[in-house]
């Protein structure tokens, strides 16, 4: 027998079956959204959520079951919108059927999660009223208009944002520098809104840089601050070495400000990540008052440097990293001997002595005194030849200071590497305005790129050695001060320890290598 196939047609219309449903009230909700906290925006965020409370509420059919609402949130994704993530989770739960709302745009300007979220809610029988639009969500015909609207919301979100990156970088361009100053150790705003020196957190600030050019390390430095009793900037009672280390190597601290550290790669999610040269940067000079010498700050940088190129540099200790051994170049390192009982005492030894896989270094174990003992009586060496060291030194330093030809080849070199920076934006320019050979072209901008890439190498180059040479005529010169000030010693003085001496090499028992900072090595 044929197949025959009756028709049964419809007697109540999808959309309006809700409406039209006289035996249940409809359980209907509110929900606000402004995308920014300034306080022009408060009465517009305040306004919404009266409006709509006294909307649904005058409707006969409707129950006001409340208002959702995020305030000072973007609507460019719904990730982070605790009140819209509630919301929906509510009525997913069966306790809202319809969800009134000013327009597409507070509800999303995303064209995927407008779409899926109505679509969610679809299946629950939730319905979502887009007033400005006068769209019902449940209505067959609507979502061509939902996406359309979705997507100019979309797009006016990329325009904004767009825009926001253009007076960002014009105020970079400008030198306009800004600041999060609460979370910023060592400086208030000012009057004029410029960075004024807070004195009480500045000594704070430049010990910190004194500490770490003795030779202690971040973790180190943290911990001292903490034993100290000394607040965070955020109140907290313990330093971490993350902070110590962001802190070194600040260059608002010597007055200046780089600009452009981070961007927003995509402006729906708002992602911000580390500008690794994807965009422009700028490098702002002598914009505010510094805390820290430039000269100073440059040899820490220096210091870092040096020390990410030493294996296993360890600053927790005053002696750590600079007392080695003779036979394997390792580091001498505290270990504790009977830890547990009254024989208790500290020694020192190679790291490497017993690794397993490795010979032994015959080098002996040191205690902390004998250490002391072998720095007081090369110290005391120094002092019989005090005015010829000193003049010696001096010449030294003056010799280490005469950079001006090194500072005038960087002049030069940093002047072609922007000039180079200039006709690459123009190539770039010119290719957008009129039509080229691209071959040509990416020819053209590859070889530009390698020179530019060359000549910033070079500068980079010069400035090590320049800022090498700073670090050494400021080791110098404190070798200098010290060795003046210091007459024959008894005990050990850890400022002169500092001052004076490279490092202690141990070759034996009885050979014992003071190196100091002016290269002179003394053997006791």
């Amino acid at each position: 027998m044929a197949k025959k196939v009756k028709v049964i047609m419809p007697t109540v219309e999808a959309a309006t079956s809700a409406k039209n449903d006289e035996t249940r009230r409809r359980r209907v909700a509110g929900y606000a959204r402004v995308s920014t906290d300034r306080l022009e925006q408060e009465s517009s965020y305040e306004a919404q959520l009266d409006y709509y409370t006294k909307y649904i509420k005058q409707h006969d059919g409707w129950e006001f079951v409340g208002m959702y609402s995020d305030e000072g949130i973007t609507g460019t994704n719904t990730f982070k919108r605790e009140g819209f993530n509630r919301m929906i989770d509510d009525a997913m739960d069966g306790k809202i059927d319809l969800i009134v709302i000013k327009s597409v745009s507070r509800f999303a300007r995303n064209t995927v999660d407008a779409l899926s979220n109505v679509r969610k809610l679809k299946t629950v029988g939730c319905e979502v009223y887009f007033e400005k639009e006068n769209l019902w969500s449940l209505d067959p015909k609507v979502e061509l208009m939902l996406t359309i609207m979705s997507s100019l919301a979309q797009e006016e979100s990329r325009s904004i944002s767009e825009n926001t990156k253009w007076g960002k970088r014009k105020n970079n361009e400008d030198g306009k520098v800004s600041f999060s100053y609460t979370q910023f150790w060592g400086y208030d705003k000012g009057p004029d809104g410029m960075l004024v020196i807070n004195e009480e957190e500045a000594k704070v600030v430049r010990e910190i840089f004194a500490l770490y050019l003795q030779g202690y390390s971040p973790y180190k430095i943290a911990k001292i601050l903490t034993e100290r009793g000394i607040k965070t900037i955020t109140g907290k009672d313990t330093w971490a070495a993350a902070t110590i280390i962001s802190m070194l190597k600040n260059e608002k601290y010597k007055g200046d400000a780089l600009l452009g550290k981070s961007y927003v790669a995509d402006f729906l999610t708002k992602k911000v990540v580390k500008n690794r040269g994807e965009v422009k940067q700028y490098y702002v000079e002598n914009n505010h008052e510094p805390i820290i010498d430039p000269k100073t700050f440059d040899i820490v940088q220096e210091e870092t440097k040096r020390r990410k190129e030493m294996q296993h540099y360890s600053g927790k200790d005053i002696f750590s990293s600079k007392v080695i051994c003779g036979e394997c170049g390792g580091f001498y390192g505290p270990k504790v001997w009977h830890s547990t009982d009254k024989y208790r005492r500290v020694i020192w030894q190679c790291n490497r002595k017993f690794k397993r896989g490795e010979e032994r270094c015959g080098t002996p174990h040191l205690t902390e005194e004998e250490i002391k003992a072998a720095i007081i009586s090369a110290e005391n060496k120094r002092i019989d030849e005090k005015a010829e060291a000193i003049e010696a030194a001096i010449e030294l330093r003056k010799m280490l200071l005469n950079i001006d030809e090194l500072e005038r080849e960087a002049a030069e070199v940093e002047a072609e590497a922007e000039a180079l920076a200039g006709l690459i934006d123009k190539g770039i320019r010119e290719n957008m305005m009129a039509v080229q050979d691209q071959d040509a072209y990416q020819q053209r901008e590859a070889d530009l790129q390698q020179r530019y890439k060359e000549k910033l190498d070079r500068l980079m180059e010069l400035r090590s050695r320049i800022t090498d040479r700073m670090r050494r005529a400021e080791e110098l010169g404190r070798f200098i001060d010290a060795l003046r000030e210091m007459d024959v010693q008894k005990e050990f003085t850890p400022a002169y320890w500092g001052a004076l001496v490279r490092k202690v090499t141990v070759y034996g028992p009885k050979d014992i290598r003071v190196e100091f900072v002016d290269g002179k090595t003394v053997k006791v």
